[in-house]
């Protein structure tokens, strides 16, 4: 099988281990295309290209000269609108994305942030670090158990998933909005199936873990926000633009909700962008899902799906793209800081 092999934004280093990797390229045909030719080398490839692992665009012209192609493989982990889903459907072409290596990274990174929010540890730090510190019932005076608290998803998804796991010994009350998952199917997971109000309006403790789609950007506003229960805590571990950051900076700095973010609406985030000296907001800088066992896991499912592809079965590690909602996907390509 012959693999056109263009991992940027990744590196080889990233995504395989030295083990993956030279059994990657002892099994394949792999034509890896150079950077600074990338033009021509895909020119040349695609004809003969049986898979290809790339987030490079991918319109119907470059397709179409690709006559044996049997799955897209994007590494990034997005499904982005670079490519023509339509086309790929037409002709049978998996678009796969191993999105999923990322949901227990993240989902601990959230459990972390949200009892942080809870007891206070970082403030308890900061404040022991200025000589500060208050001990005992002085020092936990706004804290709160999360121990049997009403809990709030937004998105059931792969972190979701990941997340529900980890809370299970906290015995939470956990409510859910999803709107591509039917009620029924959340019950079966014993979670309450809820309104995005009755979901604002009942957390002590939400977790923002919906892909941003064309419905949902901006989905917590001021408004919606207000919702939420004075003390309550809003960790957002998905994506930035599902809320109004100034809004988000607001509930903060007043100190009526407490809010942990691990991504930003720009990233890096500017030096002086006054969301830095925001008091009641913990920040994490798109760290939570960044770990080598993380990105290596990418290498590992694209074996995994590689070697079904190879024996004209249908691939099961990675995550293929839908036709009812990858037109709806508005996820960002990463970029290298």
């Amino acid at each position: 099988m012959r693999i056109l092999y263009d991992p940027y934004p990744r590196t080889t280093s990233e995504i395989f281990s030295d083990e993956m990797h030279h059994r990657f390229i002892r099994t394949y045909k792999v034509l890896a295309v150079r950077p600074e030719n990338r033009d021509a080398d895909y020119d040349t490839y695609l004809p003969q290209a049986d898979v290809i692992i790339s987030q490079q665009p991918m319109g119907r012209d470059r397709l179409v000269r690709a006559t044996g192609l049997k799955a897209i493989f994007n590494v990034e982990t997005n499904f982005l609108p670079n490519i023509d889903y339509a086309y790929c459907f037409e002709r049978g072409i998996h678009v796969l994305a191993p999105s999923a290596v990322f949901a227990e990274p993240v989902a601990e990174m959230g459990l972390g942030l949200a009892l942080s929010l809870a007891r206070d540890i970082h403030t308890a730090h900061a404040d022991f670090r200025a000589g500060q510190e208050q001990y005992g019932l002085a020092g936990n005076m706004h804290a709160r158990l999360l121990a049997g608290a009403d809990m709030g998803f937004i998105g059931y998804g792969d972190l979701g998933r990941a997340l529900h796991r980890l809370l299970g010994p906290f015995r939470p009350r956990l409510r859910v909005f999803d709107p591509w998952i039917p009620d029924n199917m959340l019950r079966r997971f014993d979670l309450e199936p809820a309104t995005l109000d009755h979901v604002l309006e009942t957390s002590q403790c939400l977790f923002v873990l919906a892909s941003v789609t064309s419905e949902n950007q901006l989905l917590l506003n001021a408004e919606r926000l207000a919702l939420m229960p004075d003390g309550s805590s809003l960790i957002l571990l998905s994506r930035a633009a599902l809320a109004d950051f100034d809004a988000l900076a607001r509930e903060a700095d007043s100190g009526r909700l407490r809010i942990a973010t691990d991504v930003f609406p720009q990233e890096p985030v500017p030096q002086g962008d006054p969301i830095r000296t925001t008091r009641g907001m913990l920040f994490s800088a798109h760290r939570a899902g960044a770990l080598t066992s993380a990105l290596e896991e990418i290498g590992s499912r694209v074996l995994d799906d590689l070697e079904l592809i190879n024996k004209g079965l249908p691939p099961l590690s990675c995550r293929r793209a839908e036709r009812e909602t990858v037109g709806r996907m508005r996820s960002r390509p990463i970029a290298r800081t």
